[in-house]
């Protein structure tokens, strides 16, 4: 398990898939305290989609796809309201 600077650090630049171990919702954002990289990517649309087949293989589990370029995660919670 690692947090978001350890992670950028061992993947410079990368497309990761990423898991949520340890994470807490503050004001509306998802804030991950402990994370597992799942997969890496060699694009955005390649990640994407790795996501995607996760998700739908593990619901119940919380994935992200993101790039570590960002310096930060800024994952924002939003109420589905209404019928799927």
């Amino acid at each position: 398990m690692m947090i978001w600077q350890e992670v950028r650090k061992v993947y410079p630049n990368q497309w990761l898939v990423i898991e949520a171990i340890q994470a807490r919702t503050e004001e509306n954002r998802r804030l991950l305290d402990e994370i597992a990289v799942v997969e890496t990517s060699a694009d955005g649309a390649a990640a994407l989609q790795a996501y995607e087949r996760l998700h739908r293989t593990f619901p119940q589990r919380e994935f992200y796809f993101v790039h570590t370029e960002r310096e930060s995660l800024d994952i924002r919670e939003r109420r589905w309201i209404g019928i799927r």
